[in-house]
Formats: C-alpha cells, sequence, structure tokens
C-alpha cells in the first residue's frame, strides 16, 4: 500500500510537482458522465434496498483507466476530480430516495413533478456543499482531529496505486467483470424469466405466520461484501429480529393466514418496521449527541473565518462572498418549492426557516459521523426521520395540518436530507484531497457540477422506475426509507394511525442495542454492536438481508487473519468487482423499463417452474463463487 504523507506546505504531497494539471474540460466531461452513471444506478439500488455504496472508489479506477489508458497522460489529480463529482452524484441519489417518492406514496403528486424534484435536489445537494466548505478546517484538516477517514483513505491508497501502477487497466478488469455479471443476472431475472428474483417460503400455524427469504441478487452479495461482516451481520439480525422473531409473535388475521407470503409482508408493512423507526430515532439522538464536541468546534472555527488570515496557496476554499450569495439563491429556490407545495405564506416562512437551521446543523453532524466512521456508515436515515418528527411538531403546534402539512414536513426532510448526503460526501472527498494535493476549492467546483448534473436525471429514473420498474412501494422496489416518511407524515397530517406502541418497541430495543455495544467496546472487542445497521435491517423486507450476510461472509473469507488495513488492500479487487455488479444489475433495471415504456416484451421462453428454481440455484452458486474468485488480490 502506497505511503500516505502528510501533504507539505503548498499542498502538495512531498516529490509531486505542485502545477501538475487538475481542473481541465477532460475531467468535467468525465466526471460529468460518471455524476449521472452513479446517480442512476444508486437511485435503483437505494430503492430497492434502501442503502447507496460509495462511488468514490470505482469512479477513481475509472477515471484513472480512461486518463491513463485513452489519454495516456492524465494525472492522479484529474483522476481525483473526476471521483469528486461521480461521489456527488451518488450522495445526491441517497437524499432523493429516501424522499421524495414519499409525496407519491401519500398522494400529494400522483407522477413525480420534474420540475420541483430537480429544483429540491439541486438546493438541497448546493446547501450541504456551500454549509460543509466553513468546516473544513476543523473536520478536515485540523491536525489534532479525532477523524481517520476511513474512506477518504482508501480512496487516496486507489489514486495513489494507479499513479503508479504501469498497467493502468488491470484494476478495471474486475469492475468490468462484475458489470457484465451484473447485466447476465438482471437479464436472466427480469427480461428472460430464467431466474428467480427471491427463493421464499412462508407456512401458516397456530394463527402465525413463519417466514424465510432470501434475494439471489449480485448487487445485494456485492453490498454485504462492500460494508464488511460486521455491518452485514448486524444487518441481518435485525432482520432476523423483525421477521424470524417479531412477525410470529404477531397474531394474523385469516386473510394473511390464507396467504401466508403475502401476510408476512403485511405484517412487517404496517407494525414491525416501525420497530425499526423507533430504534433510528434512538440511534439519530445518540449520534448527535456523541458528536457535541465538534459540533462546538465548527461553530467556532466559522466565528474565527470572518477575522483569521486570508488564505493562500492552494489551500483555500470558495470565496466567502460566493458562499453568501450561492446560499441565498438555493434558500430562494426552497422558499419557492414550499409554497408550490403549501400555497401558504406563513407555512413557506416557517419551513424555510427550520430547513436552514437542520440543513446546517445535521451538515456539521453527517460531515462529522463520515470523518469516523465513512460514508456508508453514516446514519442519514436517523437524521431525516429526527427532521420529520421535528418538523411536524413544529407545523403541529403551529395549528397546520392536511395535505399542506404533509408536504410541507417531506419538503424539510427532502432538502435536510439531501444537504446531509452531500455534506457527507463533500466533506469525505476533500479529506482524500489533502492526502493527493488537491486543491480545496477546485473540489467544491466539481462537487457543483456533480450535483448539477445529477438532479436532472433524479425525476425522469423515478418516473420510469415508478411506472415500469415495478412501483415504488411494491416489493420489487419497497422503498423502505420513503414509506416510513410517508407513514410519519401521516399519522401527524393525514389522519392515518401510527402503531405508536412498536415504535416504543424499537426505542427501547435501540437503548439495549446502545449498552450492548458499549459493553462491546469496553471489552475491546473487534465485533461492536453499532445500532443503525440493525435498524435498517428491521425496515428492510427480510429476503435483502440474507444475500448481504452472504456478501460479508464471503468478504471475512477471504481477508481472515488480516488486520483492517491488509484487508482495505487485499480486498480492493472484490470491492471493485461488486461495485461493478451493483453498476452493471441496476443501470441494466433501468434500461429494461425504459424498453417497457417502448412496450417492448420480454420473450415467453416456456421453461418449468422447477427448472427456473434450479437455475436460480446455480446462478446464486456463480455469483458467490466469482465473488470469491475475484474478490482478493492475487500475487
Amino acid at each position: 500500500m502506497p505511503s500516505l504523507e502528510k501533504p507539505s506546505p503548498d499542498h502538495a504531497p512531498a516529490g509531486r510537482p505542485p502545477s501538475i494539471p487538475e481542473l481541465t474540460l477532460r475531467v468535467v466531461v468525465l466526471g460529468v458522465l460518471l455524476s449521472v452513471v452513479m446517480g442512476a444506478a444508486n437511485v435503483y439500488l437505494g430503492l430497492r434496498v434502501g442503502m447507496t455504496v460509495s462511488a468514490s472508489i470505482p469512479a477513481a479506477v475509472v477515471a484513472m483507466l480512461i486518463l491513463r489508458g485513452l489519454f495516456r497522460n492524465g494525472s492522479i489529480l484529474e483522476a481525483n476530480q473526476v471521483q469528486t463529482a461521480a461521489s456527488a452524484g451518488e450522495s445526491l441519489a441517497a437524499g432523493i430516495i429516501f424522499t421524495m417518492p414519499a409525496l407519491v406514496l401519500i398522494g400529494v403528486w400522483t407522477e413525480f413533478d420534474w420540475v420541483m424534484t430537480t429544483a429540491i435536489a439541486f438546493a438541497g445537494g448546493l446547501l450541504g456543499i456551500l454549509f460543509m466548505i466553513p468546516m473544513r478546517r476543523v473536520f478536515v484538516t485540523a491536525e489534532d482531529s479525532e477523524l481517520k477517514f476511513p474512506e477518504g483513505l482508501a480512496c487516496a491508497a486507489v489514486l495513489e496505486a494507479g499513479d503508479e501502477d504501469e498497467e493502468d487497466g488491470a484494476s478495471a478488469g474486475p469492475i468490468i467483470k462484475g458489470a457484465l455479471w451484473g447485466v447476465v443476472f438482471a437479464l436472466g431475472v427480469k427480461f428472460f424469466g430464467v431466474f428467480k428474483a427471491a427463493l421464499a417460503a412462508a407456512t401458516a400455524a397456530g394463527g402465525r405466520i413463519l417466514y424465510f427469504g432470501g434475494d439471489v441478487s449480485p448487487a445485494l452479495v456485492a453490498v454485504g461484501f462492500i460494508v464488511r461482516l460486521n455491518v452485514a451481520v448486524l444487518i441481518f439480525i435485525g432482520g432476523a429480529l423483525g421477521w424470524l422473531v417479531g412477525i410470529p409473535l404477531l397474531e394474523a388475521t385469516p386473510e394473511q393466514l390464507a396467504h401466508p407470503e403475502d401476510g408476512a409482508f403485511d405484517l412487517w408493512s404496517t407494525q414491525i418496521r416501525y420497530v425499526g423507526v423507533g430504534a433510528m430515532v434512538v440511534g439519530g439522538i445518540d449520534a448527535i449527541f456523541k458528536v457535541r464536541h465538534g459540533l462546538v468546534r465548527a461553530v467556532g472555527e466559522l466565528r474565527k473565518r470572518s477575522t483569521g488570515p486570508a488564505e493562500d496557496g492552494r489551500d483555500r476554499d470558495l470565496p466567502s462572498g460566493v458562499i453568501t450569495g450561492v446560499s441565498l439563491v438555493a434558500t430562494a429556490v426552497v422558499a419557492a418549492v414550499y409554497y408550490h407545495l403549501t400555497g401558504n405564506v406563513g407555512m413557506t416562512v416557517l419551513t424555510t426557516v427550520v430547513m436552514l437551521v437542520m440543513s446546517f446543523f445535521f451538515t456539521a453532524v453527517a460531515s462529522y459521523i463520515v470523518g469516523l466512521v465513512g460514508n456508508s456508515n453514516s446514519p442519514v436515515s436517523g437524521m431525516t426521520i429526527t427532521a420529520v418528527l421535528f418538523t411536524g411538531g413544529m407545523l403541529y403546534l403551529f395549528g397546520y395540518s392536511g395535505v399542506e402539512g404533509m408536504a410541507a414536513t417531506l419538503g424539510v426532510a427532502a432538502i435536510v436530507c439531501c444537504a446531509a448526503c452531500t455534506s457527507g460526501d463533500v466533506c469525505n472527498d476533500l479529506k482524500t484531497g489533502q492526502l493527493v494535493g488537491a486543491t480545496p476549492y477546485r473540489q467544491q467546483i466539481m462537487q457543483i457540477v456533480g450535483v448539477a448534473t445529477a438532479c436532472v436525471v433524479m425525476a425522469p429514473v423515478l418516473q420510469l422506475l415508478h411506472e415500469h420498474g415495478g412501483g415504488i412501494g411494491s416489493k420489487a422496489l419497497p422503498a423502505p426509507q420513503a414509506g416510513l416518511f410517508a407513514s410519519l407524515a401521516e399519522g401527524f397530517f393525514g389522519g392515518g394511525h401510527l402503531p405508536w406502541d412498536m415504535v416504543g418497541w424499537g426505542a427501547g430495543l435501540g437503548a439495549v442495542v446502545l449498552i450492548v455495544d458499549q459493553v462491546l467496546k469496553s471489552a475491546g472487542s473487534s465485533f461492536r454492536a453499532h445500532l443503525m445497521p440493525i435498524a435498517v435491517g428491521i425496515y428492510l423486507p427480510f429476503e435483502l438481508a440474507t444475500p448481504i450476510l452472504v456478501g460479508g461472509l464471503v468478504a471475512h473469507v477471504l481477508s481472515r487473519g488480516m488486520t483492517e488495513e491488509e484487508a482495505d488492500v487485499a480486498l480492493r479487487p472484490g470491492v471493485l468487482f461488486a461495485s461493478g455488479a451493483i453498476a452493471g444489475e441496476s443501470l441494466t433495471g433501468i434500461g429494461l423499463a425504459i424498453l417497457a415504456s417502448a412496450s417492448i416484451q420480454a420473450p415467453d421462453l416456456g421453461l418449468d417452474g422447477g427448472l427456473i428454481t434450479g437455475l436460480t440455484g446455480l446462478a446464486t452458486i456463480v455469483t458467490i463463487t466469482l465473488f470469491h474468485r475475484y474478490g482478493k488480490r492475487t500475487g
């Protein structure tokens, strides 16, 4: 693994010329293209799994391959700028899919409003970038900071390795192979019908339902491989608590008993997943409490910016005047969106103020947590739930109700979620940039370019998947977070009933998990009981948790006996293979939705159900074998 030295005063690592190319036309074009691709792929993945995966490392590898392989003279700083824009598309996708589908689910929209969705995505992402910039010197560059930025460090190591690698195509091989298998599998399931999407079984006994199942998607195995065994096990534990323990404890109705598989899904969607909501609220509060000292430091840094020494050299941000001016424009856009959603001036003013306060606060929280545990483990869902509850409570106290109250609550949640997701990504990318000698303000420009590009594709992809990809809220695309936020909004303003007893049980479970985690930490255990992955597992359909566990187990087998740092290096080909599988399967799903919109029907091969089940089992074995074969560096 290459050494990541502390940047020299001119912000370029020792031995690297400070004037090598960084922000060029080809970088902008490539960054825009990858931002669109990563954004679209993560819209699909997030609607299906409730999670997105970081685009930084695969984008860095693709950028280095194109810049070195095609142009022959690309620099490490150009590749860093490309991954900066690409990761912006991925982070923005997370912010949008967690919230905007809720407006369709509660009936405020019958279809996605392209203008409003684009405006929310752009303004929310922009505020996340601009609010985070003044905190850079506290979170990213402070010498006494406790933040280690594991994913930022890993991406910098990939860039450094690519900069030194003579065979530029070698590192792209796993991405291409993973993408090909993702495409083959998605076509086999959704077009030719030779594989089943999942293998599941349910039975009714004594007025209760017993259910077990597992999806066979390479993309889900890839998620488990990327997050590793600890997180994968926690997600599975959450799923087991909800589906193997919670559902059998509930008495089913005769209709549910008559169709046990559908009945299990109904019990989960109306009761059990709210246990996850309660756990997430506790997890969000705990995360905020843990970062309180870092937040105080960030506020102090903001006060010093106006009186501190002028920035010079390469270590400078976008000018304060630009940050202030663009922030005001973004705020005006948000206010216009809120007025369009509610038609009420008073509600618009209140929600705009609440949005600004919560966006800034959760920008700081998300940035700090990403520095501690990485982008993939940031509890954005918990933060957004907190925003929904706080906003809903404020509107209720001021006497607002009805559809306007639901729309306003979800509007605030959407901006806060986009800001939190994007700010965490910005913070992570700026750390990578610091390690490889990039210029902060140029990275900030590329973040804005990435957000401005990705925001345009959010609504079309969402609408396409909603109409031709199985429907948002269905088993094919459950959109779990959006469903939860829709239920919370309806509980406040729409006359809907929230199972507060289940929320309470979830809060109690969350408190127990926090205690267990503290015990494990005190004992020096390498296994931790992080609350948010368990909560995610509870409110995901159980068949999604099973392949995630399989992916985590494969990564564990391949890295057994290694330290965490050694595993990061050894499993890098596997991470690239996994990223390719996710992109291939997700983009194929979007492509098939486009074919469906053009009335191009899948062929009927007339295969026997038993044969399809057998082929599905074979595809599962092939998937695991491929991850095992390509998941570890050899030689």
